[in-house]
């Protein structure tokens, strides 16, 4: 069963999201303050669902945020979650946490998703 990639451009308030298993690019980039979280984040959560169902033998998910506010990191945290159950049903799945040098925040939430999720986590400084 073909999964058709969802592919969300970014604006002022929410991030560029590419979720495509053929080309396995998993990334959320830029800011999330989208004003109704659910319902923009209700069609890649359902995404994931599906995906789930035949996932890719390894599956590496990018965030590069530059910023997102509190109802943004508990959707995050949702997102991991459903990651971390398709890595205990076998197939293998990371996370990259990207932050800029001197965003000590972007860091110190990287750390504890890290710690909340039990996925392999990376912890990369974005050169870019």
């Amino acid at each position: 069963m073909a999964i058709a990639p969802l592919i969300i451009e970014s604006s002022e308030l929410t991030p560029e999201v590419v979720l495509d298993k053929d080309s396995n690019v998993f990334l959320f980039k830029g800011k999330s303050l989208p004003e109704n979280p659910l319902g923009f984040y209700k069609p890649i959560l359902n995404w994931i669902d599906e995906y789930a169902m035949q996932p890719n033998a390894s599956t590496e998910i990018n965030f590069k945020m530059i910023y997102f506010n509190t109802s943004s990191s508990k959707v995050f945290l949702d997102i991991m979650k459903k990651f971390e159950a398709i890595n205990r049903s076998g197939s293998k799945c990371c996370i990259n946490w990207y932050y800029k040098d001197d965003d000590e925040e972007m860091l110190e939430a990287g750390e504890i998703y890290s710690e909340r999720v039990n996925l392999e986590f990376n912890l990369i400084v974005d050169e870019n």
